[in-house]
């Protein structure tokens, strides 16, 4: 296993070249660059803000979104089917487009969260023939890559496959439909329909589930040609943090087949952890599960430390945090990195620091040279350059030096 915790690979040069009018290069003039965003995926949920997009001033408060703002530049919308369409033909449709819009305005882009699942579905699916029950499948991939085209680009495509075929924790229509076409034809139909629907899209394969079993099921996806563009790891950690020895090398293992990796839902609690006999997650119910300053204390180091190692290892490209706040958590787990009452923990304030000060490119002046040129280092993403009173955007990437030209008004 290899430790990766320096951050260059997530920096690019830029060069910015100022000229006249005439195109003449300009010698000592004073160049602002500043970051507005970054390039790796830096993600929360967004669930707590489909109130607030939707104009109810009781769910999701202006000041937790701009805590969470402040943060995040990615966001997870619900799109489970049973919550999305609990009436058959009435989805949920206009809600979350303008929660998705609403973030779209404020520079976020968005992940819909998932197409196809075995849990929290409609009950109207429970009795109908297997044909029946696929060709709705497929028909709500395709409503909802075609209402959201623009707006949700990304996708989890089909979400805990590992399990579906023999999940018993409730009944379902997706678990028989499963079991009888099988792992990799399920995917195929997420990812195909989802694709012929928007070929531009981004499809995930995501799974808790990361035993050799899940390595079987991508090494299967390649090799049968599913064009799945990322893959999902989940690491809810309600037992206790991995560690990053124990992280990286799940890490590492996944990394081979590559195709880049999203940790989508991660989540590490700041009070007592669950007991370790444990395990189904959801079995463990508990009437009160505070927060406590012990446990802030021990979740701001863990979250620094899982960060720093993950944003080090090149394959990750993006890290979902599964909350911004205990209120409606999880399990009720005290998981968020902002308190029932509003004010951040530790937890938040150690995150912020790495997103927007370490791992940041903050205002800069530079001069340029002889030749018009001035050139420097930063975090890939997006920025503003601004040459006097005008304002150009730049993008650095992974692709080489990027480069921006201004022309400077006499």
């Amino acid at each position: 296993m290899e430790t990766h915790q320096d951050t260059a690979h997530r920096t690019g040069e830029a060069v910015v070249t100022v000229t006249d009018t005439a195109g003449t290069p300009l010698a000592g003039i004073h160049v602002v660059v500043e970051q507005r965003r970054h390039a790796f995926g830096f993600g929360n949920i967004g669930f707590d803000f489909v109130g607030l997009a939707n104009g109810d001033p009781d769910v999701g408060t202006p000041e937790l979104a701009d805590l969470w703002l402040d943060v995040f530049n990615t966001a997870t919308l619900p799109f489970y089917w049973g919550r999305f369409e609990p009436e058959r033909g009435r989805p949920d449709t206009e809600r979350l487009q303008r929660t998705a819009g609403w973030f779209r305005d404020r520079g976020v882009a968005t992940k819909g969260h998932p197409l196809v699942w075995h849990t929290v579905q409609p009950d109207w699916l429970l009795g109908l023939d297997l044909d029946e029950i696929e060709r709705l499948q497929r028909e709500r991939i395709r409503r909802e890559v075609r209402d959201f085209t623009g707006l949700v680009d990304t996708w989890d495509a089909i979400n805990e496959v590992v399990i579906m075929p023999h999940f018993v924790n409730g009944d379902n229509a997706i678990t028989p439909l499963a079991l009888a076409r099988g792992r990799l034809a399920m995917i195929r139909m997420a990812v195909e329909e989802a694709r012929v629907t928007n070929p531009a899209v981004t499809l995930l394969l995501n799974d808790f589930d990361l035993s050799d079993a899940y390595e079987c099921l991508i090494e299967g996806v390649l090799e049968a040609g599913i064009g799945i563009d990322a893959i999902g790891l989940q690491t809810h950690m309600h037992q206790g943090y991995w560690g990053e020895d124990t992280m990286l090398a799940m890490v590492d293992r996944f990394a081979r087949y590559g195709v880049p990796l999203h940790l989508t839902e991660t989540s590490l609690v700041s009070g007592d952890v669950m007991p370790a006999h444990i395990v189904d997650l959801n079995d463990h119910q508990v009437d009160s599960w505070p927060s406590t300053p012990e446990g802030e204390a021990r979740q701001a180091d863990e979250l620094e430390r899982h960060y720093r190692s993950l944003v080090g290892h090149p394959a990750v490209e993006a890290i979902t945090y599964w909350g911004i706040t205990d209120e409606g958590a999880w399990l009720n787990a005290p998981i968020g990195l902002v308190r029932a009452d509003g004010t951040p923990k530790p937890s938040y304030d150690a995150l912020r620091r790495l997103v927007k000060d370490e791992w940041w490119t903050g205002p800069t002046t530079l001069v340029t040279d002889e030749a018009g040129r001035a050139s420097f280092r930063g975090f890939r993403g997006e920025y503003a350059v601004r040459v006097g009173d005008a304002e150009t955007a730049l993008t650095i990437d992974r692709e080489g030096p990027s480069e921006v030209r201004v022309t400077r008004a006499e």
